[in-house]
C-alpha cells in the first residue's frame, strides 16, 4: 500500500516557496519556541520556504545578525522555553538609521515576508513600520500578561497562571502553619489577568489589579475578618502595578528602564508592611517574578502556539500583510495589525467582581 502522506512536491506546490525572517521581541515567554517551530516546519514542508531567525530582536534585523532555520533545526523545540533566537525590548525607531536598516535588510536577504512575534510594543512598532515603510510583516501575540488587543488570549498566559497558581498553592500551608499573611506578588503592570486568574485558581483572600486601584484599609479589613472567623492565614494576590486609591498609602519611587517606563516589582512590601502594622498580623512578601516567565510550557499554550505559527505561514502565502494571527471564539483568525496599535488589553472587570470578589475574604 502507498502512504497517506501527500508527497512533498504536492506540499511545495500549493503556493511559491518564500524567504521569510523570524523575530522575537519584548520579554520572554513559554511558546516562543513552539512558535518557531510551527513556522519553520509549515513553510518548509508545505510550500518550500526558506527561513532566517534574525538574533536578538530587531537589532538582529537592523545588523543583519541570523541564523538559517529549517525543520532538522527546530527539532526538540516544542517543549522548550525561552526563545533560542533571543530577545530584547526596543525597535529601528531608537536608531537613527534603524528603518532604513531594516529597508536594506530586507532588500539585500531578499526577504518576501517578515514574522514578528511580540507583545504590544512590538506589534505597535511592526504596524508603525508597515505604515512608513510598507514592508510586508505579519505578527504573532504573545505575552504572558494576556494583554494584546484583538484576541481572546495570548500565549504564555497559561502557563504563567499555572505557575502562579502552584505557588500560591504551597503558600497556604506555609501561611496556616505560622498564622501569617502571605503577600504574593505577581506580573502584570498595566492588566490584572495573572493575579485574577491566579487568585480564583489559588483561592486568593484578596485579588488587588491595576485596573482598580486599592484602598488598603479595606483591604485589611478582610484579612482581620477573616482571622476572626477562625481562619488563621490569608493569601493576597497582589499585581506589580496595583495602585491604591491617592492618599490612603504611600507608594515606593519606581526607577525606569531605558525606554522610561517604570520597573515595577516592590509593592508587595509596602502592602505587606502596612497589613503587619494595622492588624498585628505577622506578613510576608513573596515575589514569583521572572519564574513566570522560564521553563517549559503548559500543553494548552504549546498547542496555542503551535496554531498561530501554522496560522502565520498561510496568511503570508495568502498576502495577508499588516495583520496578526488571533484566537477568536475558539478559531484561529486574521485581523489587522491597527487593532493592536498602542492599546492594552484591561482584565475583564465582569470577571473580577462578579466571580473574584465572591471569594474575598
Amino acid at each position: 500500500m502507498g502512504s497517506t502522506r501527500p508527497h512533498e512536491e504536492e506540499l511545495r506546490s500549493y503556493a511559491r516557496g518564500m524567504r521569510i525572517g523570524v523575530l522575537t521581541g519584548g520579554g520572554d515567554c513559554p511558546g516562543l519556541n513552539a512558535v518557531i517551530r510551527a513556522i519553520v516546519r509549515t513553510g518548509e514542508t508545505r510550500h518550500g520556504d526558506e527561513f532566517l531567525g534574525f538574533l536578538d530582536s530587531w537589532d538582529g534585523v537592523m545588523d543583519q545578525r541570523y541564523v538559517r532555520l529549517d525543520v532538522p533545526s527546530v527539532r526538540g523545540l516544542l517543549p522548550r522555553g525561552g526563545t533560542v533566537i533571543g530577545t530584547r525590548r526596543g525597535s529601528p525607531y531608537d536608531r537613527p538609521d534603524g528603518v532604513e536598516k531594516v529597508r536594506q535588510c530586507f532588500a539585500e536577504q531578499s526577504l518576501d515576508a517578515l514574522v514578528v512575534i511580540g507583545g504590544n510594543g512590538s506589534l505597535t512598532v511592526t504596524t508603525k513600520l508597515i505604515h512608513d515603510t510598507g514592508l510586508p510583516m505579519i505578527g504573532v501575540p504573545k505575552t504572558i500578561d494576556n494583554d494584546v488587543m484583538g484576541t481572546d488570549v495570548t500565549f504564555g498566559f497559561h502557563t504563567a497562571v499555572q505557575i502562579a497558581t502552584d505557588a500560591i498553592d504551597r503558600l497556604h500551608t506555609t501561611a496556616e502553619s505560622h498564622d501569617r499573611v502571605m503577600v504574593v506578588e505577581v506580573m502584570g503592570r498595566d492588566t490584572g489577568w495573572i493575579a485574577t486568574y491566579a487568585g480564583i485558581a489559588g483561592g486568593a483572600t484578596v485579588i488587588l489589579i491595576p485596573e482598580l486601584p486599592f484602598d488598603i484599609a479595606t483591604v485589611c479589613d478582610v484579612v482581620s475578618t477573616r482571622h476572626r472567623r477562625g481562619r488563621y492565614a490569608s493569601i493576597v494576590v497582589v499585581a506589580e502595578g496595583a495602585t491604591p486609591v491617592p492618599g490612603t498609602m504611600d507608594m515606593p519611587e519606581y526607577r525606569t528602564d531605558h525606554i522610561g517606563r517604570p520597573r515595577f516589582g516592590g509593592v508587595s512590601a509596602d502592602i505587606a508592611r502596612e497589613i503587619e502594622t494595622r492588624t498585628g498580623f505577622e506578613a510576608r512578601v513573596v515575589q514569583i517574578g521572572h519564574v513566570q516567565r522560564g521553563g517549559t510550557p503548559t500543553a494548552y499554550d504549546r498547542i496555542l502556539s503551535t496554531r498561530f505559527g501554522v496560522a502565520a505561514v498561510e496568511a503570508i502565502h495568502r498576502g495577508e500583510f499588516a495583520s496578526m494571527v488571533a484566537l477568536r471564539s475558539s478559531k484561529v483568525v486574521t485581523v489587522p495589525l491597527t487593532e493592536v496599535d498602542g492599546r492594552a488589553r484591561t482584565l475583564d472587570l465582569d470577571l473580577y467582581r462578579d466571580v473574584a470578589s465572591v471569594f474575598f475574604g
